[in-house]
């Protein structure tokens, strides 16, 4: 593989960071990554992925936008009021970068198509905003050995991580798994939706964005990234910290 003229010029800024260069860049060229939801963390995660030229961009997303998602899903406009997530989503990628390949998974990831959807990507993004898709996607990322970027947004408050359970760290220990975090779902009705607790848009930007550095990293393999570690934002006060964690006996 190699990049043509106009890549060259396009991806220029990333082939003259040390970290990235030239190999970099033919790695995330080669890359299929699979994002879960094209809605408020999806939409500039997508955004960011096919301008860093990621060779192919799974979409699965069976919802259609509402005039309600424009605040924060800012890869849909006024326009695409009522159509396909994916099918807009699409059009979007297309114009900011005609190099990438954009597969659209117009459905509900399941039990009964998640092992065929995720097998078919090198890395998965998940920014699904329900606890059943979340726990799904990382239990079968696991068992199909596939790393995992996943992020959750509050009101004013979110988190992110990468899970690679399939592998071992340097000391020889097996890296954490999403439930060594998060054991399981909280109480039905005990965490209020989206619709009904509200959200800052910019925050899923922002998050958002952050996925898609962290998918970068995982790919082209410079700096440290989150396996075992979970950073928090508090957008109240512009506060980060991470916390450590690791594998449960």
């Amino acid at each position: 593989m190699a990049l043509s003229a106009d890549e060259l010029e396009r991806y220029a800024r990333h082939i003259v960071l040390r970290e990235i260069g030239g190999p970099g860049q033919l790695r995330l060229a080669a890359a299929r990554v699979l994002v879960i939801g094209a809605g408020g963390l999806g939409a500039p995660l997508l955004m960011y992925l096919a301008a860093a030229g990621i060779g192919t961009i799974g979409i699965v997303d069976d919802d259609r936008v509402a005039l309600s998602n424009l605040q924060r899903q800012i890869v849909h406009g006024t326009d695409d009021v009522g159509r396909p997530k994916t099918e807009s989503a699409a059009e979007v990628l297309a114009w900011i970068n005609p190099h990438v390949a954009v597969d659209l998974h117009t459905t509900r990831l399941d039990e009964g198509n998640a092992d065929a959807l995720i097998g078919a990507y090198d890395i998965v993004a998940d920014g699904s905003d329900n606890f059943a898709t979340r726990y799904l996607v990382a239990d079968t990322c696991e068992r199909l050995g596939k790393p995992l970027v996943t992020a959750a947004l509050g009101t004013f408050d979110a988190s992110l991580t990468t899970i690679r359970a399939h592998e071992t760290a340097a000391d020889g220990r097996k890296n954490p798994r999403y439930r060594d975090l998060f054991p399981a779902p909280p109480p039905p009705g005990t965490v209020p939706a989206c619709a009904e607790a509200g959200i800052v848009g910019a925050l899923a930007g922002m998050v958002g964005a952050m996925m898609a550095l962290e998918v970068i990293r995982e790919i082209v393999g410079f700096g440290e990234g989150l396996v075992g570690r979970l950073l928090m934002i508090d957008a109240r006060s512009l506060r980060f910290e991470t916390i450590r964690y690791g594998r449960r006996d």
